[in-house]
């Protein structure tokens, strides 16, 4: 059983930065396929970026690439997201996700891949 906890969300201004945090626990973030979700108000689950299990190869939701970036810290058993440049339409609650399964590239998108899920962390993007 793997638990995830996040930390890291508030509000900010647009234009501002945050970075969230997942820390793992009951098994190796090194080991685990691990992404990033958000959920909108009023909107579905939507996914933002990922990591492949044993890999540093990541892959971004298209629109967020350049401002958002996915990193892990094997040390620390944790696993990141740095937020740039954030607009109001960023505000969602942000899931962790992680999956002990090495899913494949065309899968990392998919929420239904993944067995593990944090709280969330709400992030507020707003003047």
């Amino acid at each position: 059983q793997v638990q995830l906890l996040e930390s890291g969300g508030g509000l900010v201004q647009p234009g501002g930065s945050l970075r969230l945090s997942c820390v793992a626990s009951g098994r190796a973030v090194r080991d685990l396929s691990m992404a990033w979700f958000r959920q909108p108000p009023g909107k579905d689950r939507e996914f933002v970026a990922a990591v492949k299990r044993g890999s540093s190869s990541t892959s971004y939701e298209n629109t967020l690439k350049g401002r958002f970036a996915i990193s892990r810290d094997n040390a620390k058993n944790t696993l990141y997201l740095q937020m740039n440049r954030m607009e109001p339409d960023d505000t969602a609650v942000y899931y962790c996700a992680a999956s002990i399964r090495g899913l494949i590239t065309s899968s990392l998108w998919d929420y239904s891949q993944y067995e593990n899920w944090g709280q969330g962390t709400q992030v507020t993007v707003s003047s």
